[in-house]
């Protein structure tokens, strides 16, 4: 018998859709006609264990204990999963092969190869086993997958860099979570400080941009524009550009403070000659931009809709799992392979049904296209997020879903439009002893662009510049053709007056921007370097729940759209040393779990380092007394039993023998893992 493992049972249900009949369902799998059989997990069937599963004093949150290292790592079967993990233990020992078909990424690649590790399989049984990497529920594609199996040992690095990223966040959140917890107890905060990798820097840049715009000065400054007219009767406006003998007067923006200044230019340039020094007319073009990754969705349904990361990941699975009109949505790639070529004009009838809005603009798609989408060497484990060639009745769908379908579907569709092109002008100018400058930029060919509404995303959202001109396109839409020499005549000099603004305040949009594009703001210049083109906070997959976490812990808050730190969200950050709070630790976590999953280091290489800056984080957290949470009221956040428990406990004196004992835990085998 040949047993397919899914990650869950409506993928199951996808692979024995296509098995042969006829079927019989049981409870947790289905036999197909020739004997073989699908079964699945619930998501995680396992979960790492508490820390009193090494050591009974664990129980109680004790400086003593910490850091808390296991010397060999236990999983146990989550209460709610224990009925599916029987069944499968049982099919496992009764089947001749099997076939992981976990979720195609880190997490799913670890979630069944922890299944089978657990269940004991070993020898040719464990040797044999095949991968199948399914992006799409429909039956031809799963048909596809299912003739292009691999052997499951090739993707082990991917199942090692989630087994890290897994253990490394349980070392760090139960050690620091515990440390600092026990500090704010001394302040009188009776919450639970709850400290992660990915979490506490996230929250660090909140509560960052919240300091910077609550302690922000505004501060006038001006610019000068110079009113000009051409010989042939067209008129147009420049800006003055400062010169190095400003330099006092300017900020380190280069932006002129000084009003008199100001005023003084635009007095000398009234009434005088403007003599042309440059002119140049560039024809620029820009590609579509390319299919959504997950993060790239979620930014621009932020922008759009208003919609929360995890509202979107969820409306993501439902268009996957139940009406199957997207590919796999936690995807991280924003590529496709060639092979996928041959299905567009299936994808694309499919969206002419499926989408009144979108009918139109699939007549007009050129599917002779091919962009720079179609590329197999930026395509490993999945691909990017795009309509399926399923062809479905859209008024059964929700209003979410059918706005996640369009968005997606449209991203897919501009792949078939030519570039958008315009041209930019530039005119350079001596006035009165200053330098001006006019600029333009108009629109040739509309392309991909005409799929777009002004307010709507049209762009890279959190990657790549818009490649429009700068500020100065504003002062004009079109500029008269001049040639270096030719003079024109300035009417008059005008002064704008304006102020500076404070940064805003991050939304769902700009925090999720904020995470995929964490080399911004990470300190270290090697490491920014290193992260312009691989960086990322948290994972595809992980993103949505991360920002949610903060918000039930009670550390994150809505003010409208926008996103702010609470008090104690505030009082947790600058209680903790710098480098928890900053995202250059954990992007560089990333960096080295990306390098595990490509084979270019190893998990001890990643592992005993952490293990190591754990010890020196601890001793750090009992410096200084978290000062920010004194007279701070906890929230109430719905934390698990076990960290309720464990609480309540927190802080006490002990009062058994076995709860006096200093025994110091092991430190754990740098073992990696047999996946």
């Amino acid at each position: 018998m040949k047993l397919y493992i899914a990650e869950k049972p409506s993928l199951g249900r996808a692979i024995a859709e296509v098995l042969p009949k006829p079927h019989k369902k049981a409870d947790g799998y289905i036999m197909v006609g020739n004997g073989d059989c699908v079964s699945w997990c619930v998501g995680h069937l396992l979960e790492q264990a508490e820390p009193d599963a090494y050591d009974a004093r664990f129980k109680q949150w004790q400086l003593e204990h910490l850091p808390i290292v296991p010397e060999k790592w236990q999983l146990k079967p989550k209460p709610t999963s224990r009925k599916q993990l029987a069944v499968l233990r049982q099919l496992i020992k009764d089947a001749d092969e099997l076939v992981h078909a976990g979720d195609p990424d880190r997490e799913g690649q670890l979630l069944v190869d922890q299944v089978i590790d657990y269940l004991g399989v070993k020898g040719a049984k464990r040797a044999s086993i095949q991968r199948c990497l399914i992006n799409d529920l429909n039956p031809s594609a799963v048909i596809r997958a299912l003739g292009q199996l691999r052997n499951n040992r090739e993707f082990a690095s991917l199942s090692t860099s989630a087994l890290a990223r897994s253990r490394a966040d349980w070392l760090y959140g139960i050690n620091m979570t515990r440390a600092f917890t026990l500090q704010g107890r001394k302040v009188g905060y009776q919450g639970v400080l709850s400290v992660g990798r990915v979490q506490t820097p996230l929250l660090g840049l909140v509560v960052a941009r919240d300091i910077e715009i609550e302690h922000f000065v505004s501060k006038p400054f001006y610019q000068v524009i110079a009113h000009l007219l051409a010989a042939n009767g067209d008129r147009f406006k420049a800006r003055w550009q400062p010169s190095e003998e400003c330099l006092p007067w300017q900020d380190e923006e280069g932006r002129v403070l000084s009003r008199g200044l100001a005023e003084n230019v635009a007095k000398r340039i009234t009434q005088q000659p403007a003599t042309v020094t440059s002119c140049s007319i560039k024809r620029r073009q820009q590609a579509a931009p390319l299919p959504y990754n997950l993060s790239s969705l979620q930014i621009d349904a932020a922008k759009r809709f208003g919609m929360s990361a995890k509202t979107v990941l969820d409306t993501c699975q439902s268009l996957y799992e139940r009406h199957k009109l997207l590919t796999y949505p936690r995807s991280d790639s924003r590529y496709l392979p060639k092979e996928h070529l041959k299905d567009r004009h299936g994808v694309l009838d499919a969206v002419k049904n499926n989408s009144q809005t979108l009918a139109a603009a699939v007549t007009q798609a050129d599917a002779s296209l091919v962009s720079k989408a179609w590329d197999d060497k930026k395509v490993e484990a999945h691909h990017a997020i795009i309509p399926t060639a399923r062809k479905l009745d859209t008024s059964k769908l929700s209003k979410a879903e059918r706005d996640i379908y369009e968005l997606a579907a449209r991203q897919y569709l501009i792949q078939f439009y030519p570039h958008h092109q315009w041209q930019e002008s530039q005119i350079e100018l001596a006035i009165a002893g200053g330098t001006f400058i006019a600029k333009a930029s108009e629109a040739l060919t509309a392309g991909w662009k005409q799929l777009f509404s002004n307010r709507e995303p049209n762009r890279e959202p959190s990657r790549e510049p818009d490649k429009r001109p700068p500020q100065d396109v504003a002062l004009n839409s079109h500029l008269p053709t001049l040639k270096k020499g030719d003079v024109c005549h300035s009417e008059t000099g005008e002064v704008l007056a304006k102020t500076t603004t404070p940064p805003k305040p991050f939304d769902d949009a700009s925090l999720l921007a904020a995470m995929t594009g964490i080399a911004r703001y990470v300190q270290d210049p090697e490491i920014r370097q290193v992260l312009k083109e691989t960086d990322g906070l948290g994972t595809e997959a992980t993103r949505a729940g991360i920002i949610e976490l903060l918000f039930n812990r009670g550390f994150l808050h809505r003010q409208g759209k926008t996103i702010r730190s609470t008090p104690a969200g505030k009082g947790l950050i600058t209680s903790l040393p710098l480098m928890a709070t900053t995202p250059d630790m954990t992007a560089q976590w990333e960096t080295l779990l990306s390098a595990i999953s490509r084979k270019e280091t190893s998990y001890q290489a990643f592992m005993s380092p952490l293990e190591t800056a754990l010890k020196d984080l601890i001793i750090q957290s009992q410096v200084q007394l978290p000062t920010g949470l004194k007279d701070v009221q906890a929230n109430k956040p719905a934390f698990r039993k076990s960290y309720k428990k464990s609480y309540k406990k927190a802080d006490k004196k002990p009062t058994t023998r076995a709860s006096t004992r200093t025994k110091a835990p092991t430190k754990a085998r740098a073992k990696a893992p047999t996946a």
